[in-house]
């Protein structure tokens, strides 16, 4: 069994984490950035990982995202600034899985990452944005350990739904 993770990742919460589910795989594995992503032939599964942005995936994992060949196997993970199973990291989950229309979604996984502070300085000056800007702020530290931990157990939990 072969697994590759790769990610897009602004800020590294991302790669962050995309680096501890690619630790916990006890299988054969590739770790890369989707911009260095050329062919995802020859993958059992994808571990896919994104930042959420505005509630929805970013451009460069929309792409990848749309391209995977029918049937492929993937699971996505996500860092976000909400708190964990907020409304915000659902609906980008909802806008992954519509995106691989054609794969086979086999689970998703996401964690709290820090927010950039000018980022959070500018959406607390919009008020339809500043109960969000304040969410934000308390993921600072994020991912953390424990993070990373639940991340990591995904991943072993991915693996062992695919020998099911």
């Amino acid at each position: 069994m072969k697994a590759l993770v790769t990610y897009y990742s602004a800020t590294g919460n991302t790669e962050k984490l995309a680096r501890a589910i690619y630790e916990a795989l006890e299988i054969e594995k590739e770790l890369k950035s989707i911009k260095d992503m050329q062919n995802v032939k020859g993958y059992d599964i994808i571990f896919c990982g994104f930042p959420v942005r505005a509630h929805s995936v970013p451009g460069p994992a929309t792409s990848f995202i749309k391209g995977l060949p029918e049937g492929q196997k993937v699971a996505f993970f996500s860092t976000h600034g909400s708190l964990r199973g907020g409304q915000l990291p659902k609906q980008a989950f909802e806008h992954a899985f519509s995106l691989a229309s054609k794969a086979k979604v086999v689970g998703h996984f996401g964690c709290r990452g820090k927010v950039d502070s000018k980022l959070i300085d500018t959406l607390m000056q919009k008020p339809e944005h500043q109960a969000w800007a304040e969410e934000a702020l308390s993921a600072e530290g994020h991912p953390d350990q424990h993070d990373l931990a639940d991340g990591k157990k995904f991943a072993a939990e991915m693996i062992r739904k695919l020998f099911q």
